[in-house]
């Protein structure tokens, strides 16, 4: 199987950075190729929103994305991390989906279907200093849009709140084993 992983936080060593080497340690790499994407790293312009991708399907911009959207379409699951920043994804992250909207006018205007009939699942795991669950919806809302854009038709939320400190993760009882498992579960079924 081919795994697509985005890691949308800023923070080396952060709280997503920890969760996502702890997904990364519950995939058989032996098994699956795993694609992961530091999007911090990444050299990626926002959409300009200029229409280019309506009628071709293809983004008129020509950065790192370039190495995104083949990852994508090959990808059998997908696993988006991001930290929680004022009730929505980071801005890497959302650069990234708001960069996807070629294969949103592939699927939804020309009848295109990313991958097949794969059916592709998908993980999102969210962290963020903010207690209220509102923060988490908003955020899951975001990605939930980007999943079905992407022909993701399911995923499962991880979402960790009232977690703010850099490395404040590690104490949370449960997070790392949580994403851990269900990233070796995402990958078997």
């Amino acid at each position: 199987m081919r795994l697509v992983v985005f890691n949308g936080s800023p923070r080396v060593g952060g709280n997503t950075d920890l969760l996502v080497a702890s997904v990364l340690k519950g995939i058989d790499r032996h098994l699956h190729r795993v694609d992961l994407f530091r999007l911090n790293e990444m050299n990626i312009r926002p959409c300009q929103n200029c229409g280019g991708c309506t009628d071709t399907g293809v983004c008129v911009l020509k950065d790192q994305m370039q190495q995104v959207y083949p990852a994508l379409r090959k990808a059998d699951r997908v696993i988006l991390a991001s930290p929680i920043y004022f009730s929505g994804l980071s801005a890497q992250t959302k650069t990234m989906i708001d960069r996807c909207q070629p294969l949103w006018c592939e699927k939804y205007i020309h009848n295109m279907p990313l991958h097949g009939s794969v059916h592709r699942k998908g993980l999102l795991v969210l962290v963020g200093g903010m207690k209220k669950q509102v923060g988490a919806d908003c955020a899951g809302a975001t990605a939930t849009a980007f999943f079905r854009s992407v022909s993701v038709e399911e995923h499962k939320t991880l979402a960790y709140l009232g977690i703010d400190a850099k490395g404040a993760i590690l104490s949370h009882p449960t997070a790392l084993n949580d994403v851990h498992e269900a990233a070796k579960q995402l990958m078997t079924h």
